[in-house]
This record gives C-alpha cells, sequence and structure tokens, in this order.
C-alpha cells in the first residue's frame, strides 16, 4: 500500500465498537490513515478535514489520554469536541442511555464515549444516528489498540515478518489485554498472556485470538510459566487493579501478581533479546507491575505509544467521519505541489 488509497473507501461499520469487528484490511487502513496524517502534520501540514463537524466526547470514566487525543485530534482537523463529563449532561440523572443517543446523534457528527459497561456503547451505537466509537469498556479498549498497533509498525524489528513477532502481555487480563489478543493476531503475530490462573484472558478471547491465527498465521496462547516471555519483542502490561476494580483492595492484587508478574530489569532480561521493547497503556503505578528502571530506560515505548493515541485518534475521526480517502487524496496532492 502507498499510504495514499484505501482498501475500503468508507467504513464497513457505522460503528467502532471492537476491533474485533473489523478484518485486517480495514484495520490496516485505519492504521495506514493514522500514520500518513500524523507524517504529514509533523511535517507542518495544515488539515480542515472535518470543518464544522462536532465529536460528543461522554465519559462515565476519569480520562487523561483518550480525552486529550480526541480533543486535540478535531482541533487539528478543523472540528471541535465537547467534552461531556458526569454531571454535566441529564444522563444518569434524569435522562435514560437511549434518549440521550438520540439527541446527540441528531445534534452531533461523531460521539465517543467511555463507559462503565460494554451495555452501555452498545446502546448509545443502537441508538445514535451518527457514528459512535468506543473511548473504553469494561471489556475491550479499541482505541488504545490502534494506537498500540502504530507504535509496534514505528519499532517493528528489523528483519523480521508479522509471523516472527512475539508479543507478551503480563498480568492482569484487563480490557487492553484482550483488545492487544485480537490485533496481534490479526497482524499474524505471536500472542501470549503470562498471568496468573485467577486472572487469566477468557476462553471467549482465546477462541478469537485462535480464529485470527487460522487466517492469518502467528499464535495465540496463555500462560503462567515465566519462559513465556522467552524471545518476546514486545513486553507489554497495565495496571493490576484500576478503574473497574474499585472494590478489590490492593492487597488482594498484590498477593496475586507480586513479585512473579512485575516487569522489571530480571523479567526483561528473561526475554533473552536486549532489543525486546516495553509498552504499558497508562497510567502506570509505578514500582508495582513496572519499576521506574524498565519505564523510564532506553527500551521503554510506552510515551511513544500514549503520543500515538492522538495518532490513532485522527485516523478513527477522519475514518468514521467519512472523509478519509478525501484527506489522504489533498495530502497527495499537496506533497506534489
Amino acid at each position: 500500500m502507498d499510504g495514499y488509497t484505501l482498501t475500503h473507501k468508507t467504513p464497513t461499520r457505522k460503528d467502532f465498537i471492537d476491533t474485533a469487528d473489523f478484518d485486517q484490511s480495514e484495520i490496516l487502513d485505519i492504521i495506514t490513515l493514522s500514520r500518513t496524517v500524523r507524517d504529514f502534520i509533523k511535517s507542518g501540514g495544515y488539515l480542515n478535514s472535518l470543518f464544522h463537524k462536532n465529536l460528543a466526547m461522554l465519559f462515565e470514566q476519569k480520562s487523561t489520554r483518550t480525552r486529550v487525543s480526541f480533543e486535540v485530534a478535531m482541533e487539528q482537523l478543523g472540528g471541535h469536541a465537547l467534552n461531556l463529563a458526569p454531571g454535566a449532561i441529564q444522563l444518569g440523572a434524569h435522562e435514560t442511555i437511549e434518549d440521550t443517543a438520540q439527541v446527540l446523534g441528531r445534534m452531533c457528527d461523531m460521539v465517543m464515549a467511555r463507559v462503565d459497561r460494554h451495555e452501555s456503547i452498545e446502546a448509545l451505537a443502537k441508538y445514535s444516528k451518527t457514528p459512535v466509537l468506543n473511548g473504553m469498556s469494561e471489556k475491550v479498549h479499541p482505541t488504545q489498540g490502534i494506537g498500540d498497533m502504530i507504535t509496534i509498525f514505528d519499532h517493528w524489528p528489523e528483519g523480521k515478518q508479522a509471523k516472527d513477532i512475539k508479543v507478551v502481555f503480563v498480568g492482569d487480563a484487563t480490557q487492553v489485554c484482550n483488545t492487544l489478543c485480537d490485533m496481534t493476531t490479526k497482524m499474524g503475530m505471536n500472542f501470549v498472556h503470562f498471568g496468573p490462573t485467577n486472572h487469566k484472558i477468557t476462553d471467549e478471547w482465546l477462541e478469537i485470538g485462535r480464529k485470527n491465527v487460522e487466517k492469518y498465521g502467528g499464535s495465540c496462547e496463555w500462560s503462567d510459566n515465566p519462559d513465556a516471555v522467552e524471545g518476546a519483542d514486545f513486553i507489554y502490561t497495565d495496571v493490576w487493579y484500576g478503574l473497574y476494580d474499585k472494590e478489590t483492595p490492593k492487597e488482594v492484587y498484590m498477593a496475586d501478581f507480586y513479585p512473579k508478574y512485575q516487569v522489571n530489569i530480571d523479567l526483561m532480561a528473561s526475554t533473552g533479546n536486549p532489543n525486546c521493547k516495553f509498552m504499558h497503556c497508562l497510567p502506570a503505578n509505578r514500582n508495582e507491575e513496572v519499576t521506574d528502571d524498565v519505564l523510564d530506560g532506553a527500551n521503554s515505548i510506552a510515551f511513544d505509544e500514549a503520543e500515538n493515541r492522538l495518532t490513532a485518534q485522527r485516523g478513527l475521526v477522519l475514518y468514521f467521519g467519512g472523509v478519509a480517502q478525501a484527506t489522504l487524496d489533498y495530502i497527495k496532492d499537496q506533497r506534489k505541489a
């Protein structure tokens, strides 16, 4: 692909709820679009592809990277984002999510939501006339998944093909782990969840990954054996307790995960790969799931990954905003000129 031509000129679905809803070619379209737009903007280019377009942003959870990346993306593309934080609108007080979806879908061009429960994002998508983007649910984190794959592409191991690349997710099988399982296997890579039995990735997600493997190659597995990290090109971790685990005491999670699943210098060394990169979706509980010397170390790409949330969001709002190919055509013409 030349970076300017999409396989899918328009999305196959109205909404971006789960990466598992899309095949490899469409995910690659979004990644290609995102990276091309990033490079154009970083070289000093300006875009007005979403001029007079509005994105409603619903948050049932706190957010740094999701809120900032979508807001900046819309501004950079000539549009506007509305931050609808908890308590700022009638949702959850006097109005149902179905009615909220109908109203926002008539006033705004797109809706993005970070929700407490996956059923809420599905309801928004069902009742909104305009595209709905999942900014995270307890089940999946698809916008993070696009940014993660862009980051892996940016740091692709020299001389390797997808079938040679191993990505190991360490610790709790969060929604980030679920999406990473789908994304890596959809690209034909080898995915491993290294975590305790009582926090392992579900059979549902292992089955999704293995169906991808049948189609695209690679492998998909769970293991609680420390040897699982051997040969890894990317080690990825997430917090052991987070937004959806407020009822679980920290001490319980520490007992389950520490020290076996802490990503530290010794674990990175046990990969046997001095070039193995470290990834984290952030925010991190430093010196719990990851030590400072790894997160801040030379092999950490966690902050590149955070920046690529903006890269991903630009691509997503352009793609589901229906102006992806027109934007790429414009960039191509500008570069020729």
